[in-house]
C-alpha cells in the first residue's frame, strides 16, 4: 500500500504493523454500518475489519489500517491483539469482547 500521511501525533500509533499495512475491511463499512468485528489472522498477520454480519468474498475490500483507525478510533484498543484472536462489540462504544479464533 503507498506511503501517505495520516496525522497520528509521535507515539499515537500502537499498532505494531506500519499505519499504511493493507487490511481487509467489509463493504458493509465502508457503506456506512458500524464495525463490529475484528480478527488478527494467525497465518499472514492480516487484519480483517468486519460488521459482524455473513459475507462472501466479493464483499471484502482492501483498505489502508492507518485510515480505518481514523474512521474508528477504537480500533486502537486492539493494537496489541494477538495473532489468531478476534474482538468482537455489540454495538458502536460498547466494550470489545476477545477470544481465541477457533
Amino acid at each position: 500500500m503507498s506511503s501517505h500521511d495520516h496525522g497520528f501525533a509521535p507515539g499515537e500509533w500502537r499498532f505494531p504493523d506500519p499505519q499504511n499495512v493493507a487490511a481487509i475491511c467489509c463493504r458493509h463499512i465502508l457503506e456506512g454500518h458500524p464495525l463490529l468485528r475484528v480478527t488478527h489472522d494467525e497465518d499472514d498477520g492480516c487484519w480483517q475489519l468486519l460488521c459482524g454480519g455473513v459475507h462472501q468474498v466479493r464483499d471484502a475490500e482492501v483498505v489502508c489500517l492507518g485510515c480505518m483507525v481514523k474512521r474508528e478510533p477504537a480500533l486502537q484498543e486492539l493494537a496489541d491483539l494477538p495473532l489468531g484472536w478476534s474482538a468482537e462489540r455489540d454495538s458502536l462504544g460498547s466494550v470489545w469482547k476477545r477470544e481465541l479464533n477457533n
